[in-house]
């Protein structure tokens, strides 16, 4: 597939529709490799990667699973399940982590950004590769006893966990706005 007709056809697919197989070794080499091709103001590379495979999703999940319920102990059951397969849909997740810090030169904004395009990357890298991605972040993605537990340090922010997976069935597209409702073209409209 070219290059416009990937990008054009590419979008998230749930984890709940992801199961195995997922990336082998070496095309989790070549997602990460890829996913770090983004513009960095600086070369800062101001972001890392937490992988989540085999039994590591079942332990991550068990530490969401037991924040949850710790905070919501009277969940009804579609929610508890909810919870507790966080980390187990897809046979991958990459957490995005964010090492964003005060510089000298280089806005903390932009820093920011370019740990957002590692996941724009990631999950377009997965499709490439005949995968499906979705990017989520969730409740988790902002607790920070949740995100020690996860490997995601205190001076951290999570940008978001990709998860990977082969689709287990065709995704719909969503509907997509208009690009007349989004462009604004400077000295042509009014105020400019």
């Amino acid at each position: 597939m070219d290059a416009i007709e990937l990008l054009k056809t590419r979008r998230s697919v749930p984890p709940a529709m992801l199961s195995a197989p997922g990336p082998d070794a070496a095309q989790l080499e070549t997602l990460l490799a890829i996913a770090t091709r983004v513009p960095d103001h600086g070369k800062l590379h101001p972001w890392r990667f937490v992988i989540y495979q085999g039994a590591a999703r079942e332990k991550a999940g068990q530490v969401v699973y037991d924040a949850f319920m710790a905070a919501c102990p009277d969940a009804d059951e579609a929610v508890r399940k909810k919870e507790s397969t966080r980390f187990t849909l897809a046979p991958l997740v990459i957490g995005v982590v964010s090492t964003a810090a005060n510089h000298v030169k280089i806005p903390l904004w932009e820093q920011e950004l370019s740990a957002g395009a590692v996941c724009e990357n990631l999950v377009i890298a997965a499709h490439a590769l005949g995968f499906g991605a979705s990017w989520l972040t969730g409740w988790m993605a902002y607790d920070e006893r949740v995100l020690a537990k996860l490997g995601i340090g205190s001076h951290e922010k999570l940008a978001g966990f990709v998860h990977i997976g082969t689709p287990r069935e065709a995704v719909p597209d969503r509907p997509r706005p208009k690009l007349e409702d989004l462009v604004t073209y400077y000295g042509q409209n009014a105020g400019n």
